[in-house]
C-alpha cells in the first residue's frame, strides 16, 4: 500500500449551483488521528461522505485505504468504519446483540464474531453492561457502543463525524482515550469535532471554510500560521469571517 490512508486531489461536490466542497486536496498518513475542523457549512460532513463512498463526488479523485473510492466504493466501505453523530444501532437490542449484528453486517463469520464480541466488550469497557438494552444507555455509553460496532471488523481506517456531540466531559475524555488506543493499534482515525480541546488531541488538523481547505498541519503549526494563540481562537476567527461574509483567507 501507499504511505497514505487517504489521498484526495481536486475533490469537489456541488448541489446544483451550491458548491459544498471546492477542489479539496488532502493527504492523511496511516496511523494518524486527523481532525477536520471548520464552521457549520464548511464542508466537513460532505467531505467525509464522499471519502466513505456514500456520496459521489462531482469532480476530482480520492483513494481511501489505497482504493479508488469513486470506482470501488463497496470495497472501500468493507475496509473502513464510519460513526456518525446519529449512529444507527438498535435500541431494542442489548449491547452484545448490537455488536453481533454489526459483525454480521460487516461480513464476519460466526466463528469470527464469537472471537471479536468479547474483545470489543472488553476493549470499550462495555462488558459489565453487555446484556443492557442499548436504548437505556446514557450518551457516553451509546457512543462507546457505536465505536465498538464501527470497529468490530478490524477496519484500517475509521471516520468519526462529531462523535462526542452532547456527551459529558468525563465521557468525552474516556472516548478519546479509546480513540488513542485504537490509533496505537494502527487504525487511522479521521474525526470532525466542534470541541477545541478535542482538536488539540489530533496529530494533524485540516481547517475548512466554505468548502475550501485553508490550512493543514499540527495544532502548533496551525496556530503559528494564523498568528493566533490557540486552535479555538483560529476557529472563532474563521466563524467570524464566515458570518461577516468576508470570503476566504489568503
Amino acid at each position: 500500500m501507499s504511505g497514505l490512508g487517504v489521498e484526495a486531489h481536486g475533490l469537489r461536490k456541488a448541489f446544483g449551483s451550491a458548491v459544498a466542497v471546492a477542489g479539496l486536496d488532502l493527504a492523511v498518513k496511516w496511523g494518524e488521528i486527523f481532525g477536520l475542523l471548520g464552521p457549520n457549512g464548511s464542508g466537513k460532513t460532505t467531505t467525509i461522505r464522499m471519502l466513505t463512498g456514500l456520496l459521489e463526488p462531482s469532480g476530482g479523485q480520492a483513494r481511501v485505504v489505497d482504493i479508488d473510492v469513486v470506482a470501488s466504493p463497496e470495497r472501500v466501505r468493507a475496509r473502513i468504519g464510519y460513526m456518525s453523530q446519529r449512529f444507527g444501532f438498535y435500541e431494542d437490542l442489548t449491547i452484545e446483540e448490537n455488536i453481533r449484528f454489526y459483525g454480521g453486517v460487516y461480513g464476519l463469520t460466526r466463528r469470527e464474531r464469537r472471537e471479536r464480541i468479547p474483545q470489543q466488550l472488553t476493549r470499550y469497557r462495555l462488558d459489565q453492561r453487555r446484556k443492557q438494552l442499548a436504548g437505556t444507555l446514557s450518551g457516553g455509553w451509546k457512543q462507546r457502543l457505536a465505536l465498538a460496532c464501527a470497529t468490530v471488523h478490524r477496519p484500517d481506517l475509521v471516520f468519526l463525524d462529531e462523535p462526542t456531540a452532547g456527551v459529558d466531559p468525563a465521557s468525552r475524555q474516556l472516548f478519546w482515550n479509546l480513540i488513542r488506543e485504537d490509533a496505537a493499534e494502527g487504525i487511522t482515525v479521521i474525526v470532525t469535532t466542534h470541541y477545541m480541546d478535542e482538536a488539540e488531541r489530533c496529530d494533524r488538523l485540516a481547517f475548512l471554510s466554505r468548502g475550501h481547505l485553508i490550512g493543514v498541519g499540527t495544532p502548533a503549526e496551525i496556530t503559528e500560521r494564523f498568528g493566533l494563540p490557540t486552535i479555538e481562537a483560529v476557529f472563532i476567527e474563521l466563524q467570524r469571517r464566515d458570518d461577516a461574509e468576508l470570503g476566504l483567507l489568503a
